[in-house]
């Protein structure tokens, strides 16, 4: 995990956010990365998104350096067995391709947040007619791969953070889309479940 944890978080947020970022900029002319600093439920939640983002990055530079540094963030013994630990990696790799996938069919609609300026596609094909929310359960599933790889105390906390963060959000972006898209979007939501 020591090797495997800092390459996969450099991977995952290069493919998540930076190419997906760059991609929907391109096709699209736009900046899909939502306002962050407002001063409103909305801002609130994405700011907490990135003090989870630095939490797991502190996470992994410790297990990385592994040691008395790692043994600070109060390891769980418990859970700290091979075949849990591989389960935690396998469900890492599935979320990463599971997210990348849910990104790509989103397409141009692919956005960080919400932008209340932007009028995207409904998007209810793929993975989107299994799941209302097929990249933030992508998040969910990395979180808790990210638990089981390292099972720590802050890494458990980091899970309980993303979880509330991430419930909120989910709602907040269905208010939107329900305002946006109307009827279809009511119609999308009794047809589809909001996780799978």
């Amino acid at each position: 995990m020591r090797i495997f944890l800092p390459v996969y978080f450099v991977v995952s947020m290069l493919l998540v956010f930076v190419v997906r970022t760059l991609v929907v900029r391109r096709s699209a002319g736009v900046n899909p990365i939502a306002e962050r600093w407002r001063d409103d439920l909305r801002g609130y939640v994405g700011r907490m998104l990135v003090v989870a983002e630095v939490l797991v990055l502190v996470d992994v530079v410790c297990v990385a350096i592994g040691g008395s540094t790692y043994a600070r963030l109060v390891p769980i013994p418990a859970l700290e067995l091979p075949i849990v630990q591989a389960a935690g990696a396998t469900l890492l790799v599935v979320a990463l391709i599971w997210i990348v996938l849910a990104q790509i069919q989103m397409g141009d609609s692919w956005r960080i947040g919400v932008d209340p300026d932007a009028r995207t596609a409904l998007v209810t094909n793929g993975l989107f007619s299994r799941s209302r929310n097929p990249v933030f359960l992508g998040m969910r599933l990395s979180v808790l791969g990210a638990f089981l790889a390292a099972p720590n105390a802050l890494a458990l906390s980091i899970a309980v953070l993303a979880e509330v963060l991430i419930q909120v959000q989910v709602r907040v972006e269905e208010a939107y889309l329900s305002d946006v898209h109307g009827d279809a979007y009511r119609a999308y939501r009794r047809d589809v479940r909001r996780w799978i």
